[in-house]
């Protein structure tokens, strides 16, 4: 069983497709029969990521696009022409992302970068490609991939936090639209990865670290829960269970029930209350 809209003949559009996640949900695709595109900036990657996937599909399944998710006038001409080439979207995954590193008073630029592409990607995605696949009348899915980081929003990386706190709450307010637009079958669904080895959290390392999971193990998570109808697709890994995950945001959520300092997990004089709260049945 998949998705409705995953099977054959079907359309799927990846962002950021040609390595990490998005290539591993762009082959899950082709295994399922979909025409798939493969948007990205880096057109080397993405040449040798198609020639990956014809050993799954048919190359004539297989479209390839230059990107630049930041820009509207891009992501708009990404749609025109995989409406041109296979007749329009089923599922979109408003997938790239960047991750150089932050600090709060680092050049603007870096900043401005970040939340070009990791915000602005993802609104642009979603703005663009939405109202034809609305029109369309088929069953629709667009995935918009989050991050723990946007959630609990840990010290060390602002403008990544920045970014993907407000992936999440476009991402509810985009599911909140498509569910009371009339006769819409779309719907969004935010992913939430664990710890993934990719090229973006491999910080030099060749080797996959064993708390880790794979892209390819994120993608058969987010299948189930996409079939299962989550909106929060919460990515376990092997270093840290759901249980944990929930017990790190419901905190998170208690800075302000509780009126407690922010970030108060990471605050010295709620160590121990943390640490009791984390292991409380």
């Amino acid at each position: 069983m998949s998705h409705p809209a995953i099977v054959k003949d079907n359309v799927a559009v990846i962002t950021g497709g040609a390595a990490g996640i998005g290539f591993a949900a762009a082959t899950a695709f082709a295994r399922a029969g979909m025409k798939v595109c493969i948007a990205d900036i880096d057109e080397a990657r993405m040449t040798e990521a198609a020639t990956k996937l014809s050993s799954v599909t048919s190359a004539a399944n297989v479209m390839t696009s230059a990107v630049d998710v930041s820009k509207i006038e891009s992501v708009t001409e990404l749609e025109r022409a995989v409406r041109e080439r296979f007749g329009g979207t089923d599922v979109l995954m408003n997938n790239a992302g960047i991750q150089p590193g932050s600090t709060l008073f680092d050049a603007p630029d870096n900043w401005q970068r970040i939340i070009a592409v990791n915000m602005w990607g993802i609104i642009n995605g979603s703005r663009v490609f939405a109202p034809d696949m609305i029109a369309r009348g088929r069953r629709g899915l667009i995935i918009n991939t989050g991050s723990k980081q946007g959630i609990t929003t840990p010290p060390g990386d602002p403008a990544y936090n920045v970014s993907k706190a407000a992936v999440k709450a476009f991402t509810e307010a985009l599911q909140h639209e498509l569910r009371n637009t009339k006769e819409c079958r779309v719907t969004a669904h935010l992913l939430i990865p664990g710890f993934v080895f990719t090229s973006l959290t491999a910080k030099g390392r060749t080797e996959k670290p064993a708390g880790a999971w794979t892209p390819e193990q994120t993608v058969d998570f987010m299948l189930a829960r996409l079939e299962a109808g989550d909106f929060y697709i919460l990515c376990p890994d092997n270093d840290v269970p759901r249980t944990l995950d929930e017990k790190r945001m419901l905190w998170a959520a208690g800075d302000i029930v509780e009126n407690r300092p922010p970030l108060s997990r990471w605050h010295p004089d709620y160590a121990d209350a943390f640490a009791k709260f984390v292991t409380r049945d």
